[in-house]
């Protein structure tokens, strides 16, 4: 069912901060520009790495679900993983049937595809994200 790691997806309390040491301490040649996804409530930048992206996510105002993580872990950390399925609706369907906790319904993503979360209980203490591959790359 799952296809190849699209990301990593880290919290943290400053975008910025951390686009930049990726940038200048890590050698990353691709950091993204920031933008933000109201609808989700963060602000995100993809940093491109050899075989993978890291996503930064940090809060987009007082109702985003990442003030909680931050709460927990104030420098910020590992938020989840995602993982590429040709068909979001197939696996949705899939996880269910498996017993899995979806969290919501299918909806746009960062990379302009349809995502949605299982459980991390489900998933071995992982907060799981599952992206439909973007057109062309099954």
């Amino acid at each position: 069912m799952l296809g190849r790691v699209n990301h990593v997806g880290v919290a943290t309390p400053s975008i910025e901060q951390w686009a930049e040491r990726y940038r200048v301490l890590l050698g990353a040649e691709a950091v993204g520009e920031p933008f933000d996804l109201p609808a989700q409530g963060v602000r995100v930048c993809f940093v491109d790495a050899p075989n993978t992206q890291i996503e930064l996510i940090e809060p987009l105002g007082e109702g985003s679900p990442i003030h909680g993580f931050l709460a927990r872990n104030p420098a910020g950390g590992q938020h989840h993983l995602c993982y590429e399925v040709p068909d979001i609706h197939r696996a949705k369907a899939w996880f269910e049937e498996q017993g899995m906790r979806v969290l919501g319904e299918p909806r746009i993503g960062a990379h302009g595809t349809p995502i949605f979360f299982v459980h991390p209980k489900d998933m071995g203490g992982v907060l799981t994200e599952i992206m439909e591959s973007p057109r062309g790359e099954h």
